[in-house]
């Protein structure tokens, strides 16, 4: 603005330039409240989501009572997802979760993944100290007679286990064993090599000793 602009013209520039930056700040703030409040409804949504299609089975924070589903409080994002894809093409077999998963929409798997990830794990205490004693030897340094590699190789020395591979930290020992049988026999998935072959020279003793292990772990 010139120095010769007539102090009315400057006047009548200044003021409409505050408008305009008024507004635009009001605009940004509208936007910024939308998207909050657009976050917020998918929170929501996936909340619901879950309580309606997962809760039933794996309890109302991940955390369920009974052995014959899996606890996923904590359970890693990624390996959620992606299981819930598997079951959905069928690379996993489950009749229950493969209706499940054919019922949800593929798009929203990361975030029911997340959902049970940021819900806090609980600690639950072996029954049995001694079984749990010998599946923390088994877990820590394995079988190499029988040619079977520390769990805590892949599972973490923690059990937390990573984007790919499942967190055992506290869960049914129960469900530990009938799912290393599966990979024993190949009824649980088609296509993973390891665990097929880690699964089938365990011992039903070794299966229930890290187990036990695992179910203390948090």
């Amino acid at each position: 603005m010139s120095a010769r602009t007539p102090p009315v013209v400057r006047r009548a520039r200044i003021g409409r330039w505050r408008v305009a930056t008024v507004r635009l700040a009001a605009a940004i703030g509208s936007a910024l409240v939308a998207g909050t409040v657009h976050a917020a409804d998918g929170a929501a949504r996936i909340d619901a989501l879950v309580q309606a299609q997962c809760a039933f089975c794996h309890g109302l924070d991940g955390e369920n009572a009974t052995p014959a589903f899996p606890r996923l409080a904590a359970q890693n994002a990624d390996y959620v997802a992606s299981q819930l894809a598997a079951f959905r093409s069928g690379a996993r077999r489950n009749a229950v979760m493969q209706g499940v998963a054919a019922q949800l929409d593929p798009k929203d798997f990361a975030a029911i993944g997340a959902w049970f990830a940021a819900r806090p794990a609980q600690a639950h205490p072996g029954a049995d100290p001694g079984l749990a004693f010998a599946g923390k030897a088994l877990w820590n340094g394995g079988n190499v007679p029988a040619g079977v590699p520390a769990c805590m190789t892949c599972h973490g020395a923690d059990g937390h286990g990573g984007p790919l591979v499942p967190r055992l930290a506290g869960q049914h020992p129960e469900y530990v064993v009938r799912q290393l049988k599966q990979f024993g026999t190949r009824s649980k998935t088609p296509d993973n090599a390891s665990m097929h072959l880690i699964a089938q020279r365990l011992t039903d003793a070794e299966m229930k000793a890290v187990a036990a292990f695992v179910a203390g772990l948090r």
